[in-house]
């Protein structure tokens, strides 16, 4: 942790609020989706089996489908106010869905308003979810450097997982408990609330600020020549401002977050269907199943994330990728020969620790958009990225998997596998690039027609 160390007192309480603040937020938001084998049939009317792996996959995709409405309002909001706002407030939305969702009537009391008002409330902590990981991850991109930039961003992917992972747990022990399930959610609105007051101690990121001191400084030095409209032009014409996003980069960045929904829906729902219909399990013992599952992905996750104190982010995702595309190839051979809940679980375990997460190396992916444009960019590409695939697979498998059986798992994970090497390449080509400018003394610098802004001006 000797990188760590050299961060100073107020960047380390940064990187504590926020991986905090990711953690309630995947408690809260993943919740629901690992419960909805039980919470779907309180809240949702029965139905045969077939229509009730339709109703599986609406509640899971219905988590990631409003992801980029989400990501446009507060990826306007974090380039325009600053990230510091958005964090916050997608928090505060995420307490108060909680709060709802362990208050509502369950089907059998109020019918479809059940089923309405659980879909709502799935539908606002969608749209608020994204807002919170992309944000914390842009900021600390932005107070941080190279190397120690690495491992902090990649720890709010892990604090995600491990917030996930508490959910799992916290399900399992109130299922096998008898516990009321409501009480769960509860305590995820308190410590969001909690979380919530904790954030609004941050400040706004170094980088973003000067940028807009840098516009702030030129605008009043442009009127002080007495330009007419200075603010216009200066949108008009600034290079910060018009600074376009790359479309190579915008499709490379999509395609490396196209794959990871694959590998998590196969190895958690597809999987737990499989433990339910093939080992007889039930729906509780899935929970469980999956919660020892969610343990080891937490694990191995972490692992990677620290592993960047020593090894380049892109070099291990491309070591991973080594080992998984063989591995998915294999996957119909290896689903039709297991015999067991255990050897189900080791299939599970390579699927989640070795699979194309964008984690430990989404620092490196965000850093190449422009900062005006950043958290619009990234956080809608990645949501669009997430929801596409999200639907596609949860509804898309339910057909492929009955007409080809395990076979149909292929047309989908092959295709979104290949994405994402080719995207994971071109990031590694950008960094050699940028490696090759910083070498020969080539800087960018942020100019005016007509105005240059100098360091000494701040």
């Amino acid at each position: 942790m000797g990188l760590y160390s050299k961060l100073d007192r107020e960047k380390k309480e940064a990187v504590g609020l926020l991986q905090i603040g990711t953690f309630l937020e995947y408690f809260d938001l993943m919740l629901y989706v690992h419960m909805a084998v039980v919470l779907n049939d309180l809240f949702f009317p029965k139905t045969d089996p077939f229509t009730a792996k339709l109703l599986t996959a609406f509640a899971f995709s219905s988590t990631f489908v409003f992801k980029p409405f989400g990501a446009l309002l507060f990826g306007y909001i974090g380039d325009k106010m600053g990230r510091k706002a958005t964090v916050v407030m997608t928090t505060m939305i995420m307490s108060v869905t909680c709060f709802v969702m362990a208050t509502l009537p369950t089907y059998a009391q109020i019918g479809i308003t059940a089923s309405i008002g659980i879909t709502v409330c799935r539908i606002l902590q969608s749209i608020s979810s994204l807002g919170e990981s992309i944000g914390s991850e842009i900021y600390l991109a932005e107070i941080t450097k190279p190397p120690v930039r690495y491992p902090v961003v990649g720890l709010i992917g892990a604090a995600g997982a491990f917030g996930s992972m508490a959910s799992l747990g916290a399900a399992d022990a109130l299922i096998s408990l008898g516990l009321n399930w409501r009480g769960v959610f509860l305590l995820g609105a308190l410590i969001a609330v909690i979380g919530t007051m904790a954030r609004t101690r941050l400040r706004e990121t170094a980088e973003f600020s000067d940028m807009k001191r840098r516009l702030q400084i030129a605008v009043e030095a442009t009127r002080r020549e007495g330009l007419a409209q200075a603010a216009d032009l200066l949108k008009s014409t600034s290079n910060v401002w018009k600074e376009r996003v790359e479309v190579k980069t915008a499709v490379a960045y999509f395609f490396t977050f196209c794959s990871w929904p694959v590998c998590f829906y196969v190895s958690y729902m597809y999987c737990g269907s499989l433990l339910k219909q093939s080992f007889g399990l039930t729906g509780e013992q899935v929970v469980s199943h999956n919660f020892i599952l969610s343990v080891l992905n937490f694990i191995g996750l972490l692992s990677f994330v620290l592993l960047t104190y020593k090894v380049y982010p892109l070099k291990i995702l491309k070591a991973k990728m080594y080992i998984y595309y063989p591995f998915i190839l294999l996957t119909p051979f290896f689903l039709n020969n297991i015999t067991s809940p255990m050897g189900l679980l080791a299939f599970q375990v390579v699927g989640v620790v070795f699979g194309t997460s964008t984690i430990p190396a989404r620092a490196i992916f965000l850093i190449h958009f422009p900062i005006f444009k950043r958290f619009t960019y990234a956080g809608f590409l990645a949501a669009v990225a997430h929801a596409l695939l999200y639907i596609l697979t949860s509804f898309g498998l339910a057909y492929l998997t009955e007409l080809l059986g395990h076979w149909g798992l292929l047309l989908v994970t092959v295709p979104t596998s290949i994405g994402f090497s080719l995207g994971v390449r071109y990031f590694e080509q950008l960094e050699k690039n940028a490696d090759l400018l910083q070498k020969t003394g080539v800087k960018k610098t942020s100019s005016f027609k007509g105005f240059k802004i100098n360091d000494n001006m701040l």
